[in-house]
């Protein structure tokens, strides 16, 4: 039997009419700001100081991309935060699923006080100073642990993989596999990762996020500059409003290098986001599924 279509009223269509208006708005702020540093990256300074760059490119030049992609700093700064965000994704995503899977058995005695841990530091930490000291204490100041490993757990994450263990791993399959002479690790590498991945591309997405993004441990731990990951190196452009390296070392005009230094400044913003922006849609519909499986219920 076909289902019975009723028209909306006009109530509705107003609703609904306003709900696109809204959204559209709302849309419109946040791609905006994106789509000005697009514009103004490849836009004559003159024209954005004046005001004329809000909606087209003016005197459209790739000036600033020929000298970001040129400096050598920038392409370290990338490699180094490529090589951070996937270590980083690596070891945060094996801590998490390693800790969140026996939190989720309801066999693993004493499973709520190690949730009672987990949760205490979302709360409470140490401060900068006792971190600092453990960090130079172990040895890991000015090398790449020291950005990736004090961040690789976070209490957040092991909460809602525990959560999508509880919810999409019945306790009926395991008990299945064990009757078939499957052992944990086993069930755990053959049977539970493989249906985990939308939870583990939560996971991956937000260790990369989180290291991509992150600059304060860089600039805290790292001395040598060969270290310092992209986002550091964005911020010595713009906060300090110094480019590095070669960019504008051929340049006599101090008002020629203010000009060339605000079209570095756009586009060092762009190519830093491009990754994120590249990897969201391959992680999107994991990303969905896990966030509302995963989620913390009530």
């Amino acid at each position: 039997m076909r289902p019975m279509i009723t028209a909306k009223s006009t109530a509705d269509k107003w609703f609904d009419a306003l709900n696109i208006l809204v959204l559209s708005g709302f849309a419109l702020l946040i791609l905006y700001p994106l789509y000005f540093v697009v514009i103004a990256s490849i836009s004559e300074p003159d024209q954005i100081y004046a005001g004329n760059v809000w909606l087209w490119p003016k005197g459209i030049t790739l000036e600033g991309y020929r000298r970001i992609l040129s400096d050598p700093q920038i392409w370290s700064g990338y490699g180094n935060s490529i090589l951070y965000a996937a270590a980083s994704a690596l070891i945060s995503v094996s801590l998490t699923i390693g800790a969140a899977y026996p939190l989720s058995r309801k066999d693993f005695y004493g499973r709520n006080v190690f949730m009672l841990f987990f949760v205490f530091t979302m709360f409470f930490s140490g401060g900068l100073i006792p971190t600092y000291l453990l960090v130079k204490n172990l040895g890991m100041v000015n090398t790449i642990w020291s950005v990736i490993l004090p961040s690789a757990v976070d209490a957040f994450g092991i909460i809602i993989a525990r959560t999508f263990f509880q919810s999409a791993i019945p306790d009926e399959l395991r008990e299945a596999a064990f009757m078939d002479g499957c052992r944990n690790t086993r069930f755990l590498w053959s049977v539970v990762i493989p249906l985990s991945k939308p939870i583990i591309a939560v996971l991956v997405l937000f260790a990369v996020v989180r290291q991509w993004n992150g600059f304060f441990d860089a600039l805290i731990y790292l001395e040598n500059e060969k270290l310092y990951p992209l986002q550091l190196v964005l911020r010595n452009i713009l906060i300090q409003s110094q480019p590095i390296g070669d960019m504008v070392s051929d340049i006599d005009s101090l008002l020629a290098k203010q000009r060339v230094s605000e079209l570095i400044k756009y586009g060092v913003i762009l190519i830093a986001a491009a990754p994120l922006l590249i990897l969201y849609p391959f992680l999107q519909r994991y990303f969905v599924k896990g966030v509302l499986i995963g989620s913390v219920k009530g």
